[in-house]
């Protein structure tokens, strides 16, 4: 399938679904069971919830600094191409966001776009409607 505006974005159900959903839960219920624990049992439930706290964390972390890494990578790449297209390095004054949009335009679109980006202020989501030749990128997870 062509990749569009539409269709750019990855939402993994089990993951960004199920999984939030369960640690959510279990977020939710160890505090309940905190609040609700005898004294005998406070330090079992004070560890629950530590532990569901810590599941929390690691979900977000573990998908937040890859991203971070690819984000780096991406504006990287998108400097060299532009660089390549036009003899010159992006605009400082773009943004990573903006960047990242970017990178779904066409080499053909890429320097006006990125021009248009800085002059209009544009975000990502208005730089990724106005692609006319979508360039898909299928690695980004």
């Amino acid at each position: 399938m062509a990749q569009n505006y539409h269709n750019h974005k990855r939402y993994i159900l089990l993951y960004h679904g199920l999984t939030l959903l369960s640690i959510l839960a279990l977020v939710v219920g160890s505090v309940i069971n905190l609040l609700h624990s005898t004294k005998e049992g406070l330090y079992s439930a004070s560890l629950l919830v530590l532990v569901s706290v810590i599941l929390l964390l690691l979900f977000v972390f573990v998908r937040q600094f890859p991203l971070k890494v690819q984000d780096r990578a991406i504006r990287a790449e998108e400097n060299l191409r532009h660089y390549m297209l036009t003899g010159r390095p992006l605009d400082k004054q773009l943004t990573v966001q903006q960047i990242i949009a970017l990178r779904y335009a066409s080499d053909e679109e890429l320097a006006a776009l990125a021009k248009r980006a800085v002059e209009e202020a544009l975000n990502n989501d208005e730089i990724k409607r106005e692609i006319k030749n979508w360039r898909p990128d299928h690695h980004r997870a």
